[in-house]
């Protein structure tokens, strides 16, 4: 893999989501954008994390059907639709999938490729769950979902969306048609995306007055997040002086908590004295604080680490 220069990002890129497959050049020295100091206080005083996950979508008229009879709880829930149509009963569900036209999506039956045993038929929809942690209004997450949707889909695709509140965590389930109304694009979500939904979804949170984030498990936590094929390698202090280095070649070998540890603690170092020079002297403390907390023991959970992710359980 080539090696690339790492650099603190400016301002809109995402401060806690540094990557690289190689070791970093040097890069200008300038100061934290006001931003990146409001992400990096809300990751080290622990703000809630959002949670964005796809969980499937049905390739056949039916299973959506039966998607929407399960996140309606068999139509005994409210959907709301794109255009802020509210729903009850199965037999309003029907009518609107009838709306979307699901049986008529181009290429719903792909032809069988060399090699191939049979022809594959694609998602109809994209089902997507936006989740917050439990204690958070649940008409905050619907509202934000509903911002969230909008700026996501609402040019292109039909959607609609439910309200859960019968679990511990308030969440929306959101059905999007796979193919869009005017040009039969298709909705493609790879990491890249879910990476800018969680973003996205945080700073709608935020705008409803709820102190929310959306930074990599890596940098919060050495026990949760790390993998070998994860790209976090180089981390460097503003003056380019190498605070720690993984190369590609040898972050296999980090598998060990203290190793990986190490590799958090070096981060989170620099920008603490990065944020001194900075005259930004109580959130170093703080900073250095939550590099404290960090627990040594893989198997420890702390109260704080145990509340990070927001994730439907």
């Amino acid at each position: 893999m080539g090696r690339r220069p790492v650099r603190i990002p400016g301002a809109g890129h995402p401060l806690l989501d540094i990557h690289s497959g190689g070791r970093a050049g040097p890069g200008p020295r300038r100061p934290f954008s006001p931003s990146e100091i409001q992400q990096i206080a809300r990751t080290v005083r622990r703000a809630p994390e959002v949670m964005v996950k796809v969980t499937g979508g049905g390739t056949k008229v039916g299973q959506v059907a039966a998607h929407f009879r399960y996140i309606s709880r068999n139509g005994k829930l409210e959907i709301e639709t794109d255009d802020g149509v509210q729903l009850w009963g199965r037999d309003e569900q029907r009518e609107m999938l009838k709306s979307w036209h699901l049986e008529l999506t181009a290429g719903r039956y792909r032809r069988t490729e060399p090699g191939e045993s049979g022809a594959r038929s694609p998602k109809l929809v994209q089902n997507i769950v936006l989740s917050m942690p439990a204690s958070t209004s649940s008409q905050k997450v619907l509202a934000a979902a509903k911002v969230f949707a909008r700026e996501k889909f609402g040019a292109r695709h039909r959607y609609a969306m439910v309200l859960h509140t019968d679990q511990q965590h308030p969440h929306v389930h959101i059905v999007v048609k796979a193919e869009a109304e005017l040009d039969r694009r298709r909705l493609h979500i790879d990491k890249e995306t879910l990476r800018t939904w969680r973003e996205d979804f945080a700073r709608a949170m935020r705008a409803q007055g709820i102190e929310a984030n959306a930074t990599r498990k890596a940098v919060r936590d050495h026990r949760r997040g790390w993998n070998r094929d994860a790209r976090v390698r180089v981390w460097r202090s503003r003056d380019g002086a190498e605070i720690d280095r993984i190369s590609a070649n040898s972050y296999s070998t980090l598998t060990k908590p203290a190793d990986l540890r190490k590799a958090v603690v070096s981060y989170w170092s620099a920008i603490a004295v990065a944020l001194d020079r900075q005259g930004e002297v109580i959130l170093a403390n703080e900073t250095r604080l939550f590099i404290d907390r960090i627990p040594t023991d893989p198997a420890s959970k702390t109260p704080e680490l145990a509340r990070d992710d927001g994730r439907a359980r």
